[in-house]
């Protein structure tokens, strides 16, 4: 039964909040995860005995303050209940100061929680925690920003490859890739592409491609290609969310079945050079990385992952050092190759008896897939032309475990940072896990490593002693990026590490209030210092009260990036007794607090005597209202404050208003929304004590 839930709602991480450890985050960097986002996950949904793929594409808006909107997303999965289309969501996220974040989804009447990490690039890693018990969901993905203008059957033009993998419902692997040129009125023609059909691999020739950007709000689409493989007709839809003009995200939109898996993957655009690609556009180091499932032993379906540099001449000869963790042992290859280059991009390889089919991005970039019963998939990148050691992988990084082939697989998020220290280099910082026993927080996370230019470029250990401990392989892309792959652990896939925003260290240093004395139902002014210039975004500061019915301060004060203070105001209320009340801000890991004494008003003040709505009956999200405050005399110096509440949501009203000194009223405007049925609003005045009530109808 609590299977079928989960998959009725949103098939992952619901019912998380009350079976996870706590996580403090307090926000601070909120700002980093900011626009238009679109994200795609792959998965496992099941227990350890039985299990089944599932995967996720969609969309949403962050606003930089911890609030999403506007969120739809497509699911698919073997079995029932797995399938939702154009599902609209909201939700909420928080982002601490090391750039780790929770997020939470409202869909359906559920809600779903991830844990993410942020890249430099305003990107994000993401993994989902459902699995608990031995049960649930284990999966991870990423959040990308988006172009919206890209939102149209249009501006979908030109060359582009794609790739994508996945399992059908019983549990067999399958991998697809390829290219077409689309004409940017939905027609896609010179089609190629090969698939992997659970170890078989097949040239598809294509009869019938197209797609359609359908929704210019929300960028989702979908795709067509019909063709025939090993003399067999099929067919194959697509549901896809544009990134940009030269991406999107594709899911698998059919159900799925033995001959329908459950593909996710991408488009990208192609960059064919004049004339078409050649051997020559293989031509450098190039790291690899990918994923699959092995038949062992032990028994089928054991994840395999490979990491490795391929070194292609540029004239049709290739030298390839790859480590694998296959059939849960580490091995480690070298071995000369060949290669031949298509027009379109089609590069067909040989290594050592293998056959391998790949299809370029652009020059040394492309998706790639090894013809055999494991069924592995992934991508090559070229690497920087540098020489790699350990002072290369130095700084903040994001790191997560990608496309994991099993449910048993242990994914995970985090932000660490690495000290390119030589000749041993120290890899620290805090991962959040999921894993089928159940999700763990926070944890913290050691591992020496060693880089070398030699004899492998670019190639690296690692090892780790926190936790369980381990050894890995690394393969460096780039300063900014490298993969990894496990040496022990049982159920691999391929690690990624990408550069993530450089840590602040500014925190806060002081928070003062003035006046430190005040008259209740007066205010105050708090500031909130900080120890330097805030950063990009802002810096978005915590407050409280000990006592919020005597003053009362707002949830948080935003220091604008490159200021170092920011002012709120604290107001009071009527006490009957001198009172001290504590007020607190936090940020970057540091609290403050100031006290402030709210004291009785002296008996020569004046009350409130009346509270007037002009007109008293408005027509909702068309009309306001003027609201009139009247003392029973001249207000004091310093101006009296009158603090407004509004029953209905429809109706609001301003915080306070000030009478001035030695005026006896003063005005305010109650807003109102649109409302669906005629309704009432009771809008309230306090002062000194007192308190004063108008009625406001809300007609339609």
């Amino acid at each position: 039964m609590r299977k079928l839930k989960v998959l009725l709602i949103l098939s992952f991480a619901l019912f998380f909040a009350s079976k996870v450890q706590g996580q403090t985050n307090s926000g601070v960097n909120n700002a980093e995860l900011k626009g238009s986002y679109a994200f795609t996950f792959s998965g496992n949904s099941g227990n350890v005995s039985v299990s089944s793929g599932f995967a996720s594409v969609g969309r949403f808006t962050a606003d930089g303050a911890g609030n999403l909107t506007n969120g739809e997303l497509d699911t698919n999965g073997a079995g029932g209940g797995t399938r939702m289309v154009a599902q609209p969501f909201t939700g909420t996220y928080s982002i601490g100061l090391d750039n780790r974040g929770m997020m939470t989804l409202n869909i359906s009447g559920g809600s779903a929680r991830l844990a993410f990490a942020m890249l430099a690039d305003g990107n994000a890693q993401f993994i989902e925690f459902d699995a608990s018990g031995g049960g649930g969901t284990i999966g991870s993905g990423t959040m990308e920003k988006v172009d919206t203008s890209a939102y149209s059957t249009a501006r979908i033009a030109g060359d582009y490859a794609f790739g994508a993998a996945g399992l059908d419902n019983s549990n067999n692997r399958a991998s697809m890739q390829g290219r077409f040129t689309s004409n940017g009125a939905g027609t896609l023609i010179h089609v190629a592409g090969d698939v992997n059909a659970y170890g078989t691999n097949y040239s598809m020739n294509f009869t019938a491609a197209n797609y359609a950007v359908s929704n210019t709000a929300t960028g989702r689409g979908t795709m067509h290609l019909a063709f025939t493989f090993g003399g067999t007709p099929d067919s194959l839809n697509f549901v896809s969310y544009v990134v940009n003009s030269g991406k999107l995200f594709i899911m698998e939109s059919d159900a799925v079945s033995t001959a329908t898996p459950l593909l996710n993957g991408v488009v990208v655009q192609q960059q064919v050079p004049a004339g078409g690609f050649t051997n020559a556009s293989l031509d450098g180091n190039i790291v690899i990385y990918l994923t699959g499932l092995s038949s062992c032993g032990s028994g089928a379906g054991v994840p395999k992952a490979v990491a490795g540099l391929l070194t292609p001449s540029g004239s049709g000869a290739l030298a390839i050092t790859y480590d694998e963790n296959y059939c849960r042992a580490p091995n480690s290859v070298t071995a000369p190759g060949t290669y031949s280059v298509a027009a379109n991009g089609r590069v067909a390889m040989a290594i050592g008896g293998f056959s391998l089919v790949a299809y370029l991005v652009k020059s040394n970039q492309f998706f790639l897939s090894v013809s055999d019963s494991n069924v592995l998939f992934g991508f090559g990148e070229p690497q920087a032309a540098i020489s790699f050691t350990d002072s290369a992988l130095k700084g903040p990084y994001a790191g997560f475990a990608t496309y994991p082939p099993t449910f048993a697989v242990t994914v995970f998020s985090g932000e660490f940072d690495a000290d390119g220290a030589s000749p041993t280099g120290n890899l620290t910082g805090t991962e959040d896990i999921g894993a089928p026993s159940g999700p763990v927080f926070g944890e913290a996370f050691k591992a020496r490593y060693s880089v070398s230019s030699s004899p492998t470029h670019g190639r690296g250990t690692m090892t780790v002693t926190s936790g369980t401990g381990g050894d890995t392989i690394l393969y460096m892309i780039s300063p900014s990026k490298f993969v990894v792959v496990s040496s022990n652990d049982p159920n691999p896939t391929i690690l990624e590490f990408e550069a993530s925003p450089v840590r602040s260290s500014v925190t806060l240093s002081e928070l003062s209030v003035n006046p430190a004395s005040v008259t209740g139902g007066n205010s105050s002014t708090g500031t909130v210092t900080l120890s330097g210039p805030a950063p990009a975004g802002g810096a978005q500061v915590a407050l409280s009260s000990n006592s919020t019915t005597v003053a009362r301060v707002p949830s948080s004060v935003t220091v604008a990036a490159g200021a170092t203070s920011a002012s709120f105001t604290i107001g009071t209320s009527a006490v009957t007794s001198s009172t001290a009340v504590t007020i607190s801000a936090s940020f970057g890991g540091a609290s403050r607090s100031a006290s402030l004494t709210v004291a009785l008003a002296p008996s020569s003040l004046p009350t409130l005597s009346s509270l007037r709505l002009n007109p008293s009956s408005v027509i909702g999200g068309l009309e306001s209202s003027t609201g009139t405050v009247t003392l029973s005399g001249p207000a004091p110096s310093g101006g009296a404050q009158i603090l407004f509440f509004s029953s209905n949501g429809a109706a609001s009203v301003p915080f306070s208003v000030t009478v001035p000194a030695g005026a006896t009223s003063a005005n305010f405007t109650v807003n109102t929304s649109i409302v669906l049925i005629t309704t009432s609003a009771t809008i309230s005045a306090s002062y000194r004590g007192t308190t004063r009530t108008a009625e406001l109808a809300l007609l339609l």
